[in-house]
């Protein structure tokens, strides 16, 4: 941190526990400013780190999952992603869910960057892959609750997407973007 950065913290003064799970929990902290101002309700978001992979086959299409996303009321097309367990590296991770999701393992994987969801609120990161070369090995062993439909697109596909709106979802559009400016379209 820089010298000055110091000065800007604020004073952690109470905190309430207002909901533990073990994918989510809420705190309310009671917060002073460097200049005295109290704020006597805010909120921390603790989630696990995220992980999220962009996967490509070894024929150059990439491995979209189309799910309903209840909070929004739609049905999205997504990359792979997941929640760390605990223990994992943010590797195995990936790897795992990819698996897990997909059926999709192997290829040549690279970390494309680290992201925090919403550092306003939340306290976690996603980490972002990249796999490349990976091929379908086994079937999908979705979670009780996951129901997802794999869909394999083309880098031209995926690129119009991202380009016209249709990936809403920021912890998917980033790092999708940093895929393109590294490989480009075309």
């Amino acid at each position: 941190m820089k010298e000055n950065d110091e000065e800007m913290k604020w004073t952690t003064l109470s905190t309430e526990c207002l909901i533990s799970r073990p994918w989510l929990s809420v705190r309310r902290d009671k917060v002073r400013l460097p200049d005295g101002r109290v704020n006597n309700e805010y909120y921390v978001l603790h989630y696990p780190d995220w992980i999220n992979v962009i996967a490509e086959t070894r024929d150059g299409m990439l491995i979209m999952e189309k799910q309903y996303r209840y909070a929004l009321g739609v049905v999205s097309q997504e990359i792979c992603a997941g929640v760390m367990e605990e223990g994992e590296t943010p590797l195995e991770a990936a790897q795992r869910e990819l698996q897990e999701e997909t059926g999709f393992t192997g290829g040549q994987w690279e970390e494309l960057m680290t992201l925090s969801p919403n550092s306003s609120t939340n306290d976690n990161l996603c980490h972002c892959f990249l796999a490349r070369g990976v091929e379908k090995t086994t079937g999908q062993h979705l979670d009780p609750t996951e129901d997802l439909r794999v869909v394999l697109r083309s880098r031209e596909e995926v690129f119009a997407m991202l380009t016209e709106g249709h990936i809403v979802q920021a912890m998917m559009a980033a790092p999708l973007w940093k895929y393109f400016f590294k490989y480009p379209v075309g």
